[in-house]
């Protein structure tokens, strides 16, 4: 389009979201890679909460967790997500909505290893989002887990990666008035040709 110029140029959804992620490095206090990750369950009622990003791939989005959380039993499920990454320093947003696939190769064995052990450790610990009778339990599950795991712990088999491939993808940018600018990538399937258009606000 004509006039899809400055932060919204380019011809690949990918590196403009890896170029507007880096800006967001540079001037968001904390987490710019967070966004707020959406699923459903299996009743249909929705489900939102704070992961972090951790790569732009080539054409998709990967982030970490425990599979056996209710997300990853959602995600699991469903095989669908969404998010938003949103920067208030820039006055900019990303939308995405996607098929998910799990990472849980070599790729996720790499990215646990990188984490700090007492974090790797408490990936071993923590039965996330089941009920928990008090935090000196989860204490108590921590040491047991570096007994069990000791200093070089192997990534766990319930845990790993989530890739979301998109199917869209918006780039938001506040505008005065509230005449923001929107540009929405589309596409029918995972192997298509992206439609851009510009949204009204």
């Amino acid at each position: 389009m004509t006039d899809r110029t400055g932060i919204f140029s380019g011809d690949d959804p990918f590196q403009i979201a890896r170029e507007w992620l880096r800006a967001a490095e540079t001037s968001e206090p904390n987490d710019p890679n967070a966004i707020a990750l959406a699923s459903v369950d299996a009743a249909g009622l929705p489900n939102v909460r704070m992961v972090l990003l951790k790569e732009i791939e080539a054409d998709a989005f990967v982030f970490y967790t425990n599979y056996e959380s209710q997300k990853g039993q959602e995600l699991a499920a469903s095989g669908k997500a969404a998010f938003v990454m949103h920067w208030k320093s820039l006055h900019r947003q990303i939308r995405v909505r996607g098929l998910v696939t799990r990472e849980d190769g070599t790729q996720a064995d790499a990215y646990y290893e990188s984490r700090s052990l007492k974090s790797r450790l408490g990936a071993w610990a923590s039965r996330q989002s089941r009920p928990l009778g008090s935090r000196a339990q989860l204490i108590a599950d921590v040491a047991k887990a570096t007994v069990e795991q000791g200093t070089s712990p192997a990534r766990p088999p319930f845990w790993g990666g989530f890739r979301i491939s998109p199917v869209e993808i918006e780039f938001w940018a506040d505008g005065v008035f509230r005449l923001h600018d929107r540009f929405q990538w589309r596409r029918d399937t995972l192997d298509g040709v992206w439609d851009v258009h510009r949204l009204s606000p």
